[in-house]
């Protein structure tokens, strides 16, 4: 992908866009169309007239935790980023050095059996690599009370040194976020719904646009080495499942809301493009090779040049389409990350025709 070495100076969104200004809400961010390599620039809140009747949302709706919290391995201030709860009550998490700005700074973990302590007389012990990968992500377990009491007592939304100060988790919350009932959640805020408010999801539904909810609870980014993502938690009911189905049947697109949902409702999914019901672990990637078999068209963030989910964009819209519109991005002076600006990824409408006369077939 021949897109900017890294994100440039200056296009980074520091601030939610409902602090940028007076009049200004969450849906005041920019978005970038790209239907084929035709691009337009519109405001997020002109979204339902670009969208149509029967066409599909598939949004998760999974909360953002507050992941973060403060500690100390041995002599060393830390903080810990609280990643993916295992089935067996260990936690995936990553250690990182405080910097002030955010914790941007990721630091090897281990060796196995170091002991992290944490506030209210918590122990955290390392106990083996995630995958036997890098040693960025660790399992480890936690003594001396709950993860999701210490994180509901002590904790905080994760940040990066990119945006200006902390910010209450109320700000890292989408409008379709639900509570579970395991208090399970994402590490990080599934981003590319933030701009949706209450308002304009009737409006949406008032010109009868339909809304598909999955759940993903997402992990931790890999900041630095941009890893692809590892095995996450999903679910796909069987109410979203006929709903997918059944737009796929007609001819509306099935659009989903941010990488996470594309990935839920993608492992849904059979060889014969039929999603059903389904929930546990999925650890897949999608790229260009694999393709995808359910999703018209993706609204998602910004992504950086080394971002293993350009990829899924390619499989989605393809290589062209990808460049042209971040060469537009750059043009405009988009921002990027979970504060930023989003983009709206379409089939141009002759493939869109091709896809519905071969579901005829």
């Amino acid at each position: 992908m021949t897109l900017a070495p890294h994100v440039p100076e200056g296009l980074s969104a520091r601030v939610p866009a409902e602090q940028r200004g007076p009049g200004r809400d969450r849906d005041s961010v920019r978005l970038l169309v790209t239907r084929g390599t035709d691009v337009a620039h519109h405001v997020f809140r002109e979204l339902p007239r670009l969208l149509r009747a029967g066409d599909l949302l598939v949004v998760n709706t999974s909360p953002t935790l507050a992941a973060a919290v403060d500690g100390r391995l041995g002599h060393a201030r830390v903080v810990v980023h609280f990643s993916t709860r295992g089935d067996d009550g260990r936690w995936a998490v990553e250690l990182r050095e405080p910097d002030g700005r955010g914790t941007t700074r990721a630091r090897a973990g281990g060796p196995a059996g170091a002991e992290v302590r944490l506030a209210g007389g918590v122990r955290l012990v390392l106990e083996e690599a995630l995958g036997g990968g890098s040693g960025r992500l660790w399992w480890a377990r936690v003594s001396g009370g709950t993860v999701l009491g210490l994180l509901r007592e002590h904790g905080r939304p994760i940040r990066y040194s990119y945006t200006e100060r902390d910010q209450p988790l109320s700000a890292y919350q989408t409008v379709f976020a639900l509570p579970s009932a395991d208090g399970a959640g994402s590490a990080e805020m599934p981003s590319a719904a933030r701009p949706f408010t209450a308002r304009l999801v009737a409006e949406l539904v008032s010109r009868g646009v339909q809304f598909a909810p999955v759940t993903l609870h997402t992990g931790v980014a890999s900041a630095e080495a941009h890893e692809p993502p590892y095995p996450e938690r999903f679910a796909v009911p069987e109410a979203s499942a006929r709903l997918i189905n059944a737009a796929r049947a007609g001819d509306g697109r099935v659009v989903a809301v941010g990488t996470t949902a594309v990935r839920a409702v993608e492992s849904a999914s059979g060889s014969d493009g039929v999603v059903r019901a389904r929930e546990g672990w999925t650890d897949l990637v999608v790229t260009p090779a694999r393709g995808v078999r359910v999703v018209d068209g993706l609204l998602t963030g910004l992504h950086e040049p080394e971002a293993s989910h350009l990829l899924m964009l390619e499989a989605v819209a393809g290589r062209a389409a990808i460049e042209r519109g971040y060469e537009e991005a750059l043009r405009g002076r988009y921002l990027w990350h979970e504060f930023g600006d989003v983009h709206l990824v379409l089939p141009s409408e002759n493939a869109h025709r091709a896809h519905c006369l071969s579901n005829l077939e």
